[in-house]
């Protein structure tokens, strides 16, 4: 069953999605590829969901494609379509809380998350040449995007590991913590991901995507039609609506600096 597989758990409108496959360090099955992008979807249409978190059960992320299914034969599953990776696509925001390993697909998968946040455990390779085949999920485009493309290149090249102050370092993850902290750090971003309006965070990161598909120029442009778009779609409520998101957000604000 999914449920096997993959763990799913709601609360105060984050979904924290865990791959469940321990015992193979997550490695992406034909059952697991299944019931992943079904879950994202699920979660996408959920109304008591507002942002996802993506992780794995210890002590891997995600070992990339289960190569004994693929050596056996049963790999037609695990074969992608043109431009498509791991996950669908999708509006909400998707944290990747890297508890571990992210090895090649399982890299690829931790690519495709909006940004990442790692443990201390975490650790990132790409071995697809290690293993003589291609990436298939977008990894030669995600990866440089990420870290440059001369280290990207390095990473592909040599199927060499970095630690997560590696990773953090070259920009690949946004923040390192505890491995025990991890979870509940993503969670507290989640939170103020939450508190922001739900439509306007949706909108912003699709146009991070279409964006990223784009020229530097043809992506300006794409940002200033959907910016003017929005402000035309919120009509003669929207001054007052900002106003009222104005003040919380200084109050926010406030309270954050005091934490500092």
């Amino acid at each position: 069953m999914t449920e096997d597989v993959l763990l799913i758990e709601v609360a105060d409108s984050v979904a924290t999605i865990t791959l469940n496959r321990p015992q193979a360090r997550n490695a992406l099955s034909g059952e697991l590829l299944g019931a992943l992008p079904k879950a994202i979807t699920d979660c996408e249409s959920r109304d008591d969901v507002t942002v996802m978190i993506l992780t794995g059960t210890d002590p891997a992320f995600c070992a990339g494609l289960d190569l004994k299914e693929l050596g056996s034969g049963g790999g037609g599953s695990l074969m992608p379509g043109p431009r498509q990776g791991p996950l669908p696509a999708r509006l909400k925001p998707l944290i990747g809380a890297v508890n571990g390993p992210a090895i090649t697909g399982g890299f690829e998968l931790a690519l495709a998350c909006d940004f990442l946040i790692a443990s201390d455990r975490a650790r990132f390779a790409d071995t697809h040449a290690r293993v003589g085949v291609q990436p298939l999920w977008g990894l030669t485009v995600l990866l440089p995007q990420a870290i440059g493309v001369r280290r990207a290149r390095e990473m592909s090249a040599t199927g060499n590991f970095i630690d997560a102050e590696t990773a953090h370092a070259w920009g690949l993850v946004n923040h390192v913590v505890a491995h025990d902290d991890l979870l509940g750090f993503c969670r507290s971003l989640a939170a103020d991901i939450v508190g922001n309006n739900a439509a306007g965070v949706q909108r912003i990161m699709a146009t991070y995507a279409e964006g990223s598909m784009l020229g530097p120029g043809e992506a300006w442009d794409l940002e200033t039609k959907a910016g003017l778009e929005w402000m035309m779609s919120g009509g003669r409520n929207l001054a007052d609506d900002v106003e009222q998101r104005r003040r919380a957000v200084t109050e926010r604000g406030r309270a954050q600096s005091t934490d500092l």
